[in-house]
């Protein structure tokens, strides 16, 4: 069965107050998640991949030494972040739940000190590619950065909250001040909740 682009979790309206516009969902979601919806379907067709979940292709097609020729990889593991990426952002949701927040401040002392960290690792990010919130192997709680398309699925971890910085998710809205994109989004654009729930489920 092939894979479709799912609807946004609210309108495509609905984040604008937050700093992420109208303009930006139509040609990111619209746009660049359907393309890797479409491009990852031909792809997987006729292969050993079709039939199988986002999950298991990603890991399957994951190989580090040669992840930039994978197009396989590539646009399943964007497909996937992408569907996380959206409902891990709202209209609602912006006060953190007692329990993460809990948590946060016993892996990174304070809720600052993680957002700092956060945002040192997506600004520092160089090129395409992603921060992320992981419950890691040991289970403790974990800033990471990666490249392009690869996510948390490809090193056993648990995705708990992802921003992307490719530049098609901040230009439109902050030109190429992708710091302040990621402190926006931190501030503004998060829904707290949908993490809590990720961490309780983990």
């Amino acid at each position: 069965m092939a894979f479709t682009l799912p609807d946004l979790p609210y309108a495509h309206d609905a984040l604008a107050k937050g700093g992420m516009s109208a303009e930006t969902m139509e040609f990111h979601h619209d746009l660049h998640h359907n393309a890797y919806v479409t491009n990852g379907n031909k792809l997987i067709e006729g292969t050993e991949w079709e039939g199988k979940t986002l999950e298991e292709i990603t890991v399957g097609t994951y190989n580090a030494s040669s992840v930039a020729q994978n197009g396989i990889f590539n646009n399943i593991s964007q497909l996937w972040n992408h569907n996380q990426f959206w409902e891990m952002m709202g209209p609602e949701g912006r006060a953190m739940p007692s329990e993460l927040e809990a948590a946060i401040v016993e892996s990174f002392g304070s809720v600052d000190a993680f957002k700092a960290e956060f945002g040192a690792a997506g600004a520092g990010q160089f090129g395409s590619g992603w921060c992320w919130l992981v419950k890691d192997t040991d289970g403790g709680l974990k800033v990471t950065k990666t490249e392009n398309g690869v996510n948390p699925l490809c090193f056993g971890q648990t995705t708990l909250l992802g921003c992307d910085v490719w530049e098609h998710s901040y230009y439109i809205d902050f030109r190429n001040k992708r710091p302040v994109y990621i402190t926006n989004f931190l501030e503004n654009l998060v829904n707290w909740e949908n993490v809590a729930a990720r961490l309780a489920s983990a």
